[in-house]
C-alpha cells in the first residue's frame, strides 16, 4: 500500500469520526449541560494523549521551555473555540454547525492573504467569495434572522485559523502528541471551575447516561481523530486533505437526519455546495513563481 492510499484511509476515518461530532455533542449537552459536556470530554481526552505521550517516552516534551508560549496560547483558543461550539450547539443544529465551521478556510484566508503577507490570487480571492456567499444563505435563511447559535459557531469558525497557527508553531519543538495533551490538561482546572459556578452539578444518573457520548467524544473524536488528521497530513498533499475536510459537513447533514431526524434545509442544501467549492478553489496550491 502506498503513502498516499494510507493517507486516504487516515483521512477517510478523520472525516467519519469528526462528521459525528456535532451529533455526540448535542446528545451529552441535553444531559449535563454545555460545559460540563466539554469538561469532561477534555478530561477523557487529555488522559488519551497522556497515556500516548508516556507509551512514546516523551514526557521531557512538557519542559521545554521554548514551546510553552505557543503552547499557552494555543490552550486559550482552542479552549475557547469549543466553549463557543458547545455554547452554539444548544441554540443550532447540528447540520449547521459542521457546515459553518467549516468557513475556518475562509477566515484562513482573510487573516494570512488578504489582511496578511502571503501571496494573494485571483483563484483564491473567487473561492473566499463564494464561500461568503453561501455562509450568507446558510446565516440569514429566507427571514433574514439570524440565529444565535449560528452566529456563535461563526465566532468559533474566526477563532480557529489563529488557533492553528499557535498550533503549527509550537509543532515546532514539541510532538503533536504534547501539544494535544498539553493543551486539554492545562484548560482542565479553568473548565471546572467555569462550569461549577456557571452551570448546576449534573445529578448523578444523568452524568452515567452521558458517560457514553462522553467517552465517544474523547476517545474517538477529540482523541483517535485528530491522531488521524495528523499522519493523513504525513503523507498527504495539504490541497487533497482540505477537500476530503469537506466531506465532513455533508456526513454530517446525513447521519444527523437519521440520528437527530434533523431534515436538511433548503437553505443548506443551496448554501452547502459553494462553501465547499469555494473552500475547495483556495486550498488550490499557487503556481511557482520562478
Amino acid at each position: 500500500m502506498t503513502q498516499e492510499r494510507q493517507g486516504e484511509i487516515y483521512m477517510l476515518f478523520h472525516t467519519l469520526f469528526e462528521s459525528w461530532f456535532p451529533i455526540i455533542a448535542i446528545f451529552s449537552i441535553n444531559l449535563i449541560g454545555a460545559l460540563y459536556s466539554y469538561t469532561f470530554t477534555v478530561l477523557i481526552a487529555g488522559s488519551v494523549f497522556l497515556v500516548i505521550v508516556i507509551y512514546r517516552g516523551r514526557t521531557a516534551e512538557f519542559f521545554n521551555k521554548k514551546a510553552y508560549r505557543d503552547l499557552l496560547l494555543t490552550t486559550f483558543y482552542i479552549t475557547l473555540l469549543f466553549i463557543l461550539l458547545f455554547f452554539g450547539l444548544k441554540y443550532t443544529t447540528a447540520g449547521n454547525m459542521a457546515v459553518i465551521i467549516f468557513l475556518q478556510l475562509l477566515f484562513s484566508y482573510l487573516y494570512f492573504n488578504l489582511f496578511g503577507k502571503e501571496q494573494l490570487s485571483i483563484l483564491h480571492t473567487m473561492g473566499a467569495f463564494i464561500m461568503g456567499t453561501g455562509a450568507l444563505i446558510i446565516l440569514f435563511p429566507t427571514d433574514f434572522m439570524l440565529n444565535k447559535g449560528d452566529l456563535i459557531i461563526l465566532a468559533a469558525a474566526a477563532i480557529a485559523p489563529v488557533a492553528n497557527y499557535y498550533q503549527k508553531r509550537a509543532r515546532e519543538y514539541v510532538s503533536s502528541e504534547t501539544i494535544l495533551a498539553f493543551r486539554s490538561l492545562f484548560a482542565l482546572p479553568f473548565l471546572f471551575g467555569i462550569a461549577y459556578f456557571t452551570e448546576p452539578l449534573p445529578p448523578l444518573l444523568q452524568l452515567q447516561e452521558a458517560l457514553i457520548y462522553l467517552f465517544i467524544n474523547g476517545v474517538f473524536i477529540m482523541g483517535l481523530s485528530k491522531i488521524f488528521w495528523v499522519e493523513a497530513l504525513h503523507r498527504m498533499s495539504i490541497t487533497k486533505t482540505s477537500a476530503m475536510v469537506a466531506l465532513i459537513p455533508l456526513f454530517t447533514l446525513l447521519f444527523a437526519y437519521f440520528t437527530l431526524n434533523e431534515v436538511p434545509t433548503l437553505q443548506q442544501f443551496i448554501g452547502i455546495l459553494p462553501i465547499i467549492i469555494g473552500g475547495f478553489l483556495i486550498t488550490r496550491p499557487l503556481p511557482k513563481i520562478e
